[in-house]
């Protein structure tokens, strides 16, 4: 369904300095990550997210280039890819004060997953 979400539907904070006519267009883009890219999600610690990537050089380079784009719009976030032993991860990041950015994040992606 990716994409198909009700645009409506965002996680996108307050803070984000993102013109407002883009931000469903990167929602859609992270929907799209997640829908082809994401194997796993889990959550080590309650301002961490980790997304499981499928481990391919596509995968990399897309995901690197989101999340290089988003920290320029919400620098709240830090972003950690890595990719060692033939796996792909990526985390997510956040202090206490956007816990609930990274949980409406996380159920976005959840939803995602699920569809």
């Amino acid at each position: 369904m990716g994409a198909e979400l009700e645009l409506t539907e965002s996680w996108a904070p307050s803070a984000c300095t993102l013109p407002t006519v883009d931000q469903p267009l990167r929602l859609v883009e992270f929907d799209e990550l997640f829908a082809t890219a994401v194997e796993g999600m889990t959550r080590p610690a309650p301002a961490v997210v980790r997304f499981d990537l499928a481990p391919t050089p596509e995968v990399a380079a897309t995901a690197a280039s989101l999340v290089t784009r988003e920290t320029g719009c919400c620098s709240f976030f830090t972003f950690t890819l890595t990719a060692t032993a033939g796996a792909l991860t990526l985390d997510v990041a956040v202090s206490q004060a956007h816990i609930e950015v990274l949980d409406a994040l996380a159920a976005r992606a959840g939803s995602v997953l699920r569809s």
